[in-house]
């Protein structure tokens, strides 16, 4: 029996009563896989406004007869093709009077970017097994961006590429790696946003862009990393190392240290010893090794320094006294070590020497303060201890005289 005809039946089952949408009604009588979009259709972001089957998929939403309902004369549209999916969501997502009934402030350039991006120009040249919008929105069951279980939610953005460029057959056509979500598991952002939470930091869409997705060119690398990065940015610009990896010939800007996808928390070991970064470019013995070096040392000796004033303080604080001004100092210091991990970024010593300086001061000025109250803290206990001794001797004599005087009476 065609499907028309079972749907026509399921629709007028004995004791069935008019459907609002006769699409829905009738896919959730079928018990096989036409039923789902029926089962997914209640959570989609187009029912929310008010939309249904029909606005997509044309046909008659009020007829009762499947023949009817998706009579091409209607406006029936079906399926549609892989290929033409993003031009059919861009017929309402590309119109702005349309879109401004439901969403005012949502963008209508999708369309126009994704022609831009890798997957758009693949799929323009007949390439079907591309991403398209039902890859990363789903289909019959697309949330809101800001609801917590859309795939392209700001924590679940990664996961969704990763279906396509973590399957090593699909990607082999291609002869792209297939670790990038692995590596990215591994990184800074990776534990900021999956971590803690923040949906600020960056996932694959951050750097690749969304709807025009396509990955960074060598010389715009740092522009990328600068757009939340602003002030290494500017400091790297400056540097020597722009100019040697930026352009043509280049070798990628702020992924030659960090990497791409693997950006772990930088450390001085990426400065200096087996491992460092510097030693892939610079021979040890090399003026470029031995600033390097030498930084990583200035940096190294800072941080010793304020731990141990942190030390100090600490067990002067948990003795009872008082170094509140010494703390707040020290957070200063913190901040000069922060200033000079920046400036390493201008890869030039002396810039990076003058808050390594200024840290240092405040590391040995809080440290005196915090052994000078540990000090006075030995003063006051060795006092009150003579103090004590003197008072149990005055009161023992007290009771000598006391006894004297009692004996002689």
């Amino acid at each position: 029996m065609r499907a028309p005809a079972i749907l026509f039946l399921l629709c007028f089952l004995p004791g069935s009563a008019a459907a609002v949408d006769s699409c829905v009604t009738c896919h959730a009588a079928i018990d096989d896989s036409a039923k789902g979009p029926a089962a997914l259709i209640k959570n989609d972001v187009h029912v929310a406004h008010g939309l249904s089957c029909a606005d997509c998929h044309g046909g008659d939403r009020t007829s009762e007869d499947p023949e009817l309902a998706m009579n091409k004369a209607k406006g029936f549209k079906g399926k549609p093709a892989r290929a033409a999916i993003p031009k059919f969501c861009a017929t309402c997502h590309s119109s702005p009077d349309y879109m401004r009934k439901y969403a005012p402030r949502q963008r209508v350039d999708q369309w126009d970017l994704y022609q831009t991006s890798v997957h758009g120009k693949r799929l323009a040249a007949g390439d079907a097994a591309v991403a398209t919008c039902i890859d990363c929105h789903s289909v019959h069951d697309i949330r809101a961006v800001k609801d917590s279980a859309a795939p392209v939610h700001p924590l679940h953005v990664a996961e969704t590429c990763s279906h396509c460029h973590s399957d090593a057959q699909k990607m082999a056509p291609y002869k792209i790696p297939t670790n990038q979500f692995e590596e990215y598991k591994t990184s800074v952002h990776w534990e900021a946003l999956a971590k803690r939470g923040d949906l600020s930091a960056p996932s694959c869409a951050s750097c690749h862009g969304n709807h025009g997705a396509k990955p960074p060119q060598v010389e715009s690398v740092a522009a990328v990393c600068g757009s939340c990065h602003v002030l290494f940015e500017q400091l790297y610009e400056k540097s020597v190392h722009h100019a040697v990896f930026s352009g043509a010939g280049g070798g990628g800007g702020c992924m030659v240290c960090h990497s791409n996808h693997a950006v772990h928390y930088p450390s001085t070991a990426m400065l200096a010893g087996p491992k460092s970064v510097c030693s892939g470019c610079h021979d040890a013995g090399t003026a470029p090794a031995g600033a390097a070096t030498q930084m990583a040392g200035w940096l190294d000796g800072l941080d010793t320094a304020l731990k141990q004033s942190e030390t100090v303080l600490s067990r002067a604080e948990k003795s009872g006294m008082e170094v509140s001004e010494a703390q707040v100092r020290l957070i200063d210091g913190r901040e000069n070590l922060v200033k000079a991990r920046l400036a390493l970024h201008s890869m030039k010593p002396a810039e990076m020497q003058m808050p390594v300086d200024a840290g240092m001061a405040i590391a040995k000025a809080t440290q005196r303060a915090g052994d000078f109250a540990l000090r006075e803290k030995d003063t006051r206990r060795i006092g009150l201890a003579v103090s004590v001794l003197l008072i149990g001797i005055a009161i023992l004599a007290i009771r000598l005289l006391l006894r004297r005087m009692e004996s002689n009476k």
